[in-house]
């Protein structure tokens, strides 16, 4: 078990205040996740190796159903692995109580899903302050924390507004302010403009940029969008239970997008 003072580095300064923002935050190692599907096992995760330094923005690409969205629920510490670790500064998610598992849920990681999860007959305030409600702050507190977190993300006045009653990409950002309310380090985004439109989905991934940078945040993105991803600082392909750079899909997707149109014209000569 570690320290309280090795916790208060990993989970109570996640803000970063007195803790070196160069070096490695997060490891995987052998990391396996099983499940069953009557006699056969399947292996969305089939020992994943992955180092993430401090402050970098990474992005996971691959197909629907290989395993992004698990992966990103075994760093936040939502799933527990078949076999493997995870490491947080340096400490082992497997060796922490559950009241310490819960703080690193809480303190530690921002969670942003692809669709919001906003409670829709709350305000976006309110929405934004659950996590500092579950922390037990009070809520006159935790409601002006929310509407300072809504103003720097573009909703100054909707604090008021029922989440329900706003348009998909407002709610995202509402989703965003939650996930950052509690000054985490580590942001998880699980297809964050996966249900938004063209326009919606560049003005949040801009919002998450500008987050990620001012607040010395370390991000990993798991998205489906390739020009959204090459963004990022490094792209990583997660195909068949195992994580490789992502350049080759980058490159074909590339190929594909400079590929002329057909027009349906056979050229002079070419017989059907």
């Amino acid at each position: 078990m570690r320290s309280h003072a090795s916790e208060s580095v990993a989970v109570e300064d996640a803000n970063f205040e007195g803790v070196s923002t160069s070096g490695e935050l997060l490891r995987t190692e052998g990391l396996r996740k099983t499940f069953r599907s009557g006699s056969q096992e399947i292996a969305p995760l089939d020992g994943i190796d992955l180092s993430l330094e401090r402050g970098e923005m990474v992005a996971i690409v691959g197909p629907s159903g290989a395993g992004k969205s698990t992966l990103l629920h075994l760093l936040a510490a939502l799933d527990t692995p078949t076999s493997g670790a995870v490491y947080f500064a340096g400490n082992s998610l497997r060796s922490l109580a559950e009241g310490e598992l819960a703080e690193y849920r809480n303190r530690a990681v921002g969670f942003v899903w692809q669709r919001h999860h906003l409670l829709p007959d709350f305000t976006a305030a309110e929405n934004v302050a659950m996590p500092l409600l579950v922390r037990g702050q009070a809520l006159g507190q935790a409601l002006h924390a929310a509407e300072d977190w809504l103003a720097e993300v573009g909703l100054a006045n909707r604090a008021g507004q029922r989440a329900g009653e706003l348009s998909g990409g407002e709610q995202q950002r509402v989703a965003i302010a939650r996930a950052l309310v509690n000054h985490p380090v580590l942001l998880l985004a699980d297809e964050p403009t996966g249900d938004l439109d063209e326009r919606s989905a560049e003005a949040v991934f801009e919002l998450i940029e500008r987050l990620h940078r001012s607040h010395h945040l370390t991000s990993i993105l798991a998205t489906h969008n390739l020009s959204l991803a090459r963004r990022t600082d490094r792209v990583l392909a997660l195909e068949h239970g195992k994580l490789a750079p992502g350049a080759e899909v980058l490159a074909g997707a590339a190929a594909r997008a400079a590929r002329p149109a057909s027009t349906g014209v056979r050229p002079p000569g070419e017989r059907g």
